[in-house]
């Protein structure tokens, strides 16, 4: 029992100094995780900041000012697609060069105009005798179908002229209301032939003025325009046909585009218009015909159908 005494206690002894060594060891481990958390806990002071004091200017010179920051502004937004490239426009042609022209020569000045000697007035017929035909200037060769207006009619309106004087062979004549498109028709055969006779050129279309007229015909006087004969002597022409003049002075003219067996629609039209108008007019009436006269019943006949106020 005392052995065994002893030798619990030696190792009572080893196990206490073993537990005093382990308790030292956890002590200090224990300082130095403190020590440590405490160097943790402490707050290091930043720095002070650096006072910087400007470069003063050099002698002579004024100090620099500036220039404050500019604003901001926001970046332009980039295009998502960039351009495609440009086409090359093809160099300018070169101009031609300059052909020198030749020196024109300068131009002559005219001569003095020489005086034209001045036409005697013309002279009236005595009375009783036919007006001379007027002088006509030959500009050109004569238009047979030349008209007294000069231009063509419209059946639709009314046209207001002014009838020039032309030369003309006339042949008086009458005839019945029945046998009056073929009377006029002879009349005026009878006058180309007088006219191709005496070497007179057609001037115009024949004409027929109205003289008188009745319950059974009618007094006319057929016309034919012709160019002026040569040096103003009238020649010899057959039973009845001499040279004289057309009807001249303001005139209303009316279209007449239908058979001659119509043509009384025709004038009554022109007297309705008259009446409207209070117009007073001469008592004969000039007819003008613009086509042949060689079937009353052409649904295309025309006809100028003059009348003159007074």
């Amino acid at each position: 029992m005392l052995r065994c005494k002893g030798a619990n206690r030696v190792k009572l002894r080893a196990v206490t100094m073993r537990y005093s060594r382990i308790c030292v060891l956890t002590l200090a481990g224990l300082a130095s995780v403190s020590s440590g958390m405490a160097v943790a806990q402490t707050r290091v002071a930043p720095p002070p900041a650096v006072e910087t004091t400007p470069l003063a200017p050099p002698p002579g010179t004024s100090p620099v000012q500036m220039p404050s920051a500019p604003a901001q502004t926001p970046p332009a937004p980039v295009p998502d697609a960039q351009p495609g490239p440009q086409p090359v426009q093809p160099a300018p042609s070169l101009p031609n060069p300059v052909v020198p022209q030749p020196v024109q020569p300068a131009p002559t000045l005219p001569g003095p105009a020489e005086p034209q000697p001045m036409q005697p007035p013309p002279t009236l017929p005595p009375s009783g005798q036919p007006a001379p035909p007027p002088a006509q200037q030959q500009t050109g060769v004569p238009d047979p179908n030349a008209t007294l207006a000069g231009k063509r009619g419209d059946a639709s309106d009314i046209d207001e002229v002014v009838l020039v004087a032309k030369p003309v062979l006339l042949l008086s004549g009458q005839a019945t209301w029945d046998q009056g498109f073929q009377k006029l028709s002879e009349t005026f055969n009878v006058l180309r032939a007088e006219a191709q006779k005496a070497g007179l050129t057609v001037a115009g279309r024949p004409l027929s003025l109205f003289v008188e007229t009745t319950d059974d015909g009618f007094r006319f006087d057929a016309m034919l325009p012709v160019a002026a004969p040569a040096g103003g002597q009238a020649p010899a022409f057959g039973p009845g046909v001499r040279l004289s003049a057309s009807p001249t002075g303001r005139a209303l003219r009316f279209l007449h585009v239908a058979p001659y067996d119509d043509i009384d629609s025709t004038y009554e039209t022109i007297t309705a218009y008259l009446e409207a108008k209070s117009i007073t007019v001469k008592d004969a009436f000039l007819e003008e015909y613009v086509s042949d006269l060689k079937d009353p019943g052409d649904p295309n006949l025309e006809i100028n159908v003059y009348v003159q106020p007074k």
